[in-house]
């Protein structure tokens, strides 16, 4: 049964002409999570890009195909925030990982969506980030207050405790590629520690260097040919670009924003969703409008700092802020590139939206799930009250 209704009441921003070096991605349909109030999180893939992971507000992860919007399914079993979601890789891809504000970091088999295992970082801490490294890829670490955890994940028994350099929560850790034994650590005291994980781990004789970026940080990432350069965005919207090998800063956008509004013609920035990398040194900030377009700003950060008029803009999906960008990888063969899809975004508004090229005659729609019926929606576009993004 296919019902046509009204879509619901969607803020836009007045639609100024785009820059003919900009490529414009149009609404090819959205997935509506739920019908209350929660947000989507964060949108992971696996690696074969069969299913993709959406956490959201309701402490419940949600599979859906990432070329069709298929639901497939959910985890639950969380009983407080999910703060990050990750597939393994090579033969346990159908294994999904999620950390929580509960203490606990689970493992999940997306076939049957039945919890595996459980590590517990204890009931009065909260987990915020988690990364599998070392140099035997054996090793676990957790981001938590004030503190990392490491386990050995084969047999989950805890092997280290990392406190003595760490003040505040620990936002992020990531075992760095071709570097799997140097875990980076960020935190909410502005800091950035890099750790050797080789031995016996300790605070004395593992920290190898700390960036001090002066605020609280919200994310990190690393990239370069060598993955020796390392991005940070940090809890107030300023982005800077640092050498974690050589612990020296190549570029601090401290008005990031201001920068990013400049170089477009639709509402100003408001906040950054993330950075894209696509290998290399090549790096673009993701900034996002409160009332739902996002565009992806090129950034050059050697020699004169720079952040670019945006490469693509993606508007007419979101009604709020938008919290995470799963982008197509640009290898992709088969479906995805013969459907020109260019990617998924969730955000405060509860929805999946799906986005292609403007040359496409399927922009414009939107699909939400139901148990009974599938509701094609038309959008009628009306102003509305902004939110704030935090």
């Amino acid at each position: 049964m296919e019902v046509e209704i009204e879509a619901s009441e969607m803020e836009v921003e007045e639609q100024q002409p785009i820059p003919s070096s900009t490529k414009k991605f149009g609404l090819k349909d959205y997935i509506q999570t739920n019908y209350g109030d929660d947000y989507v999180f964060q949108i992971v893939p696996r690696d074969d890009w069969t299913s993709m992971a959406v956490s959201l507000s309701t402490n419940a992860v949600k599979l859906y195909s990432p070329m069709t919007g298929q639901y497939f399914g959910d985890c639950k079993g969380h009983s407080s925030t999910i703060n990050h979601i990750s597939f393994s890789g090579g033969s346990n891809q159908h294994v999904l990982h999620s950390c929580s504000s509960d203490g606990t970091i689970r493992a999940w088999d997306t076939r049957t969506f039945q919890q595996v295992s459980c590590v517990t970082a204890g009931s009065s801490q909260e987990v915020f980030s988690f990364s599998f490294g070392g140099s035997d890829d054996n090793l676990l670490a957790a981001g938590c207050q004030s503190q990392i955890l490491l386990w050995d994940w084969r047999n989950k028994k805890q092997v280290a405790c990392l406190e003595e350099s760490l003040v505040d929560d620990v936002t992020q850790v990531h075992f760095v590629p071709d570097h799997q034994n140097k875990l980076a650590s960020a935190s909410a005291d502005g800091l950035i520690c890099i750790f050797d994980t080789n031995g016996d781990i300790n605070d004395d004789d593992h920290l190898e260097s700390v960036i001090n970026v002066g605020t609280s940080i919200a994310k990190v990432g690393v990239f370069g040919d060598s993955y020796e350069k390392l991005w940070c965005l940090t809890n107030i919207e300023t982005l800077s670009v640092w050498d974690w090998k050589e612990g020296t800063n190549e570029a601090n956008f401290e008005e990031a924003r201001s920068l990013a509004s400049e170089s477009w013609t639709l509402d100003h920035v408001d906040y950054f969703v993330d950075c894209h990398c696509s290998g290399g040194d090549n790096l673009w900030v993701i900034g996002g409008t409160n009332a739902g377009s996002i565009g992806y700003f090129p950034v050059k950060h050697k020699g004169t700092a720079v952040i670019g008029p945006p490469e693509a803009v993606l508007g007419g999906g979101h009604m709020g802020v938008v919290r995470s960008i799963l982008p197509m990888p640009s290898m992709q063969s088969g479906t995805a590139q013969s459907q020109g899809l260019f990617g998924w975004t969730g955000g405060e508004d509860g929805r999946l939206c799906c986005w292609k090229g403007d040359d496409s005659q399927v922009i414009s729609r939107s699909w939400i799930s139901s148990t009974s019926t599938l509701a094609k929606k038309v959008p009628r576009n009306r102003k509305n009250s902004r939110r704030c993004p935090y």
